[in-house]
C-alpha cells in the first residue's frame, strides 16, 4: 500500500483567483502525527495519496452544538463511493447517534476551486503552521459564512468554532468507502476488528493521527499519546481524528459554578462510575485474562476477567458511593497485564450547597432589570462504551506420525500415529452499551399562591419545581446511575451568583428532585415549604427557571441535561391586599 498522504481543506465552494493572505483573529487547534503505510491486499484492500479529504462542522461555543450540517470536501473524484455513513460529526456520535452504513444514497461532497495543504508529507511529516495558517485564513473564514448563510462578523464574534475532521476514501473489500476516524473505529467495532486487520496503517495510524487537538476543547481532551503507532478504537473515538479553530479565547467561569469538566469532580453522597482505559499491545485472552484493581481510601474492588485483542483497548470501572463532606479521595489503580490510562486518581467530592439565594425582601427593587439568556451548558444526553469478550475457534488439523512397523513374516509397513490438534483461535466480539438520559421539568406557582391561575401568578409568592430523570438503554444496572444532582438558576440573578442545589425526594432509577425546604417559608412553622419566592419587583412578563442536571453516571462519563420551564408574572402580591374598616356589629 502506498504512503498516505492526508490532506485539509477549509469549508468553501468559491475561492477567488488570487486571494488576499490576511488572516482572521482565529486560532488553531490542531496537531498530527503519523507514518509509512504497509502493502495491502492488491484490488481489494488499499488507499492511495490523496483520496481524502475534511469534513467540517459549524459548532456553538457555549454549548458545543453543532449548528450546520457538516460538509464534506476533497480534492479528488469520489462519485464512486458506494458506502458512507451519512453527514454526521464526532460531536453528533458523541451524542448517541448511531453508525449507520448507506449503499443507497449517493455521497455528496464538494470539490473546491484552491488547492489543498497537505497534512501529512510521505516521510510522515507535514507542516502544521501552514495548516494552521491556512484554516485561519480571513479569506477562508468570509467563505464559509457565505456557504452557511452567516456573516463573517457573527462567525467570526466568538459564538461559534470550526470542528474539522479528515476523512479518508478507501477500497475495502473490494468496495469504495468513505470515513472519518472516528466512523472507522466505530465501524471496526461493528465488524469486532475487521476493519483493522486489512487496514491498519490508514484506519488505525494515519487517518486518526492526521489531527487530534493540542488544548482540551470541545469536551474532548489534549492528546499526549504516541504519534507514530495504530491507536486502539477507544483512544480514536475519545481523542483523535480532529482540529478546532475558534476566534476568541473562552470567557472565565465562576470556579464554584457547578460545570461538568473534569471527569473526576464528584459530589458529596453520590453513586459515582469512576473509570480508566486498560490497553494491550498483546492479545488478552480467557486463558490467562487481566485483573484491575481499584483501591478507593480504605476500600478495595477488583474487576476480573478481562479480555482484550491485540493492539486494542476497553474501559474498566467500579461503582461507588462518595463521602458526605467535601474532601480529595485518593484512588489508586493497578493491574496485572496491559497498560491503563491512570493509575493514581485524586478525586475530588465537592458540597455544591453553598449559594443559597437571600430571602427577597418587600423594600428591594432592581429598576434597571433586564432579562439575561438562558446559560446554555455543556449537555451530554447519551454515552457509549463497551468490553470485549472471546470466544474459541475449534480447528482441527491431523498431525502425521508416520512409524514402521515390522511383522513377524519380515515385511515392513508404515503406520500413521498422528493425532488430531486444535490449531484454533479466538473470536473477539465487542460488546457496545449505551445509555440515554431523558429529563424533564416542571416550574409552577406554588399551592399558596392564592391567585395563581394555571402558570400565571403574581411576583413575591413562591414557585416550586419538579425535575424526573430516567437513565434508558442497553446497558445493565451495575453499569450506570440514576440522574442525583440538579441545579436550578434563576432570572433575578441573570442565572449566575446564586443557586438552588435541588433535594432528591426520589432515588434510583426513574429519579425525583425538588426545591429543598425553604428556610424562609412562613405558611407553617412544622414544614418549610419546597418553594422558591420570586422577588416582589420582577417586572410582569416570564419567570423562566434555568436547571442544570447531572451526576447520571456511565463508565464513559456523566449525562447531563439543560432544562427551562417558566410561570407568567402578572402583577404582585400587594395587589392581593385589601386595606379597609372593620365592619363591628
Amino acid at each position: 500500500m502506498k504512503r498516505i498522504v492526508s490532506v485539509l481543506l477549509c469549508l468553501i465552494l468559491l475561492f477567488s483567483a488570487f486571494p488576499t493572505l490576511v488572516f482572521a483573529e482565529g486560532e488553531g487547534n490542531v496537531d498530527n502525527g503519523g507514518g509509512g503505510m504497509g502493502n495491502g491486499e492488491a484490488g481489494q484492500n488499499f488507499w492511495n495519496p490523496g483520496q481524502d479529504g475534511v469534513r467540517i462542522t459549524v459548532v456553538r461555543s457555549s454549548d458545543n452544538k453543532p449548528v450546520t450540517t457538516p460538509i464534506d470536501l476533497t480534492n479528488k473524484n469520489e462519485s464512486n463511493i458506494f458506502c458512507h455513513f451519512n453527514k454526521k460529526s464526532k460531536l453528533h456520535y458523541k451524542s448517541g447517534a448511531s453508525l449507520v452504513a448507506n449503499v443507497s444514497d449517493k455521497y455528496t461532497y464538494k470539490v473546491p476551486k484552491k488547492g489543498l495543504p497537505t497534512i501529512i508529507e510521505d516521510n510522515g511529516t507535514a507542516n502544521i503552521d501552514a495548516i494552521r495558517s491556512y484554516f485561519t485564513d480571513e479569506g477562508v473564514i468570509r467563505n464559509l459564512a457565505e456557504v452557511v448563510g452567516a456573516s463573517y462578523e457573527t462567525i467570526t464574534n466568538g459564538n461559534y468554532k470550526l470542528l474539522i475532521e479528515p476523512i479518508a476514501y478507501i477500497t475495502f473489500g473490494g468496495q469504495r468507502y468513505a470515513m472519518t476516524a472516528t466512523e472507522a473505529a466505530l465501524y471496526d467495532q461493528k465488524l469486532s476488528g475487521g476493519l483493522r486487520a486489512k487496514m491498519k496503517d490508514l484506519s488505525h495510524k494515519n487517518l486518526p493521527l492526521a489531527m487530534f487537538l493540542e488544548k482540551a476543547d470541545l469536551g474532548y481532551p489534549a492528546y499526549t499519546g504516541s504519534r507514530t503507532s495504530a491507536q486502539s478504537n477507544s483512544t480514536i473515538i475519545a481523542s483523535l481524528g480532529l482540529g478546532v479553530v475558534k476566534f476568541r479565547e473562552d470567557d472565565g467561569e465562576d470556579p464554584d459554578d457547578p460545570v461538568i469538566t473534569a471527569n473526576y469532580t464528584y459530589r458529596v453522597d453520590t453513586d459515582v462510575v469512576t473509570s480508566v482505559e486498560l490497553r494491550t499491545s498483546s492479545e488478552i485472552n480467557p486463558d490467562s485474562p487481566a485483573k484491575v484493581t481499584f483501591k478507593i481510601g480504605s476500600t478495595t474492588y477488583r474487576v476480573t476477567n478481562i479480555v482484550i485483542p491485540e493492539d486494542e483497548s476497553q474501559l474498566v470501572w467500579v461503582k461507588w458511593h462518595t463521602p458526605s463532606t467535601p474532601q480529595t479521595v485518593n484512588i489508586s489503580v493497578s493491574s496485572n497485564k496491559g497498560s491503563l490510562s491512570a493509575t493514581s486518581i485524586a478525586a475530588k467530592v465537592e458540597n455544591l450547597d453553598t449559594h443559597v439565594p437571600p430571602d427577597p425582601t418587600a423594600k428591594d427593587r432592581n429598576d434597571g432589570f433586564k432579562a439575561a439568556d438562558l446559560p446554555s451548558k455543556p449537555e451530554y444526553l447519551s454515552r457509549s462504551w463497551g468490553i470485549w469478550s472471546a470466544r474459541w475457534h475449534e480447528y482441527l488439523v491431523w498431525h502425521e506420525h508416520w512409524v514402521k512397523r515390522h511383522h513377524a513374516d519380515g515385511s515392513v509397513d508404515w503406520v500413521d500415529k498422528g493425532k488430531w490438534v486444535d490449531e484454533g483461535w479466538w473470536d473477539w466480539t465487542f460488546n457496545k452499551y449505551k445509555a440515554s438520559l431523558t429529563a424533564n421539568m416542571s416550574l409552577l406557582p406554588d399551592d399558596k399562591a392564592p391567585t395563581a391561575r394555571g402558570k400565571v401568578m403574581k411576583s413575591g409568592y413562591g414557585v416550586k419545581v419538579s425535575v424526573t430523570g430516567d437513565v434508558d438503554g442497553s446497558a445493565p444496572n451495575s453499569h450506570i446511575t440514576g440522574l442525583q444532582t440538579a441545579v436550578a438558576y434563576f432570572p433575578e440573578f441573570q442565572y449566575k451568583s446564586y443557586w438552588r442545589l435541588l433535594d432528591l425526594t426520589r432515588s434510583g432509577n426513574p429519579s425525583t428532585l425538588q426545591f429543598k425546604n425553604n428556610k424562609y417559608s412562613t405558611y407553617s412553622q412544622k414544614v418549610q415549604r419546597r418553594v422558591h419566592f420570586t422577588p416582589l419587583w420582577f417586572p410582569d412578563s416570564k419567570y423562566e427557571v434555568s436547571v442544570y442536571a447531572f451526576d447520571a453516571w456511565t463508565p464513559a462519563g456523566m449525562l447531563v441535561a439543560n432544562l427551562s420551564d417558566y410561570v407568567t408574572i402578572r402583577g404582585n402580591v400587594y395587589d392581593d391586599w385589601h386595606v379597609g374598616p372593620q365592619l363591628v356589629d
